[in-house]
């Protein structure tokens, strides 16, 4: 399994985008701006995409996609989340108002578009590739996701601050080789933290004790002009850890 980081940072700025991650060539987690790094060719070949929930810089490029390559594929693209997230993008993207309602393009019999609805916790197989729906804490419904394939794994919180189911269902399962988590502030904005459901360094570490596994870090969603600062304090506070700020563009193979 080919894991190819497309965008990952908590806004947009020159050589940053905002979360999209994609697994071999046919699979989305999340289609931020990142997406828009993909040629025509490769965004032709998504079949599916999970969605950790409904908020802009995580499904802002999904119209864009569609309309991209609606002449170019024959099965529609799926798209995988909670129902709150679904409802968000047919109420307020797909409304005919924001953007048309690509589940009825280009024909309502064989749309460009078609939803799966996702319940935390479920799991969906994909060939040998299973993304398991882990709900998280945030303003909104989210989820992250455990994505594994031969018995070999790695995780994504989506975005999420203070929880425990994330690390109870990681726990549940004998490996995890990485996990990207977010930290979108520094420690100066626990408060905004705390209010928009996010992590900052030290939140970070407190809730990752609750973690048995001892995978590779990487932390994701920074918020662009604060990274060396959040890098620096996840660093030292989290000095027996193997951790690295995540970047767009990375590839991973497990």
């Amino acid at each position: 399994m080919k894991v190819r980081v497309l965008g990952c940072s908590g806004g947009i700025g020159v050589a940053l985008n905002t979360t999209s991650i994609l697994i071999d060539d046919d699979i989305l987690i999340d289609a931020g701006s990142g997406l828009g790094t993909l040629s025509i060719e490769e965004m032709a070949s998504i079949r599916h995409i999970f969605i950790t929930h409904s908020h802009l810089d995580h499904v802002a490029f999904i119209p864009l996609l569609v309309d991209t390559i609606f002449d170019r594929i024959e099965e529609p693209i799926i798209i995988h989340a909670q129902e709150a997230t679904l409802k968000a993008l047919r109420e307020h993207i797909f409304n005919w108002v924001m953007w048309p309602d690509f589940a009825e393009l280009p024909h309502p019999d064989q749309p460009v578009l078609a939803y799966e609805t996702l319940l935390p916790g479920d799991i969906v197989n994909i060939g040998e590739r299973s993304f398991q729906a882990i709900p998280v804490n945030h303003v909104v419904p989210a989820v992250g996701y455990r994505v594994e394939q031969n018995g070999r794994a790695f995780a994504f919180s989506g975005d999420t601050t203070t929880n425990d189911t994330l690390w109870e269902k990681l726990n549940n399962h004998d490996n995890l080789e990485f996990l990207i988590i977010e930290s979108a502030f520094a420690d100066q904005d626990i408060k905004l933290c705390q209010l928009a459901r996010h992590y900052c360094p030290s939140l970070l570490a407190e809730d990752i004790e609750k973690l048995r596994h001892k995978p590779g870090l990487y932390i994701t969603h920074l918020k662009p002009g604060e990274e060396d600062i959040i890098m620096s304090e996840v660093r030292s506070l989290l000095k027996d850890w193997d951790v690295e700020q995540l970047k767009g563009g990375e590839e991973f193979e497990i």
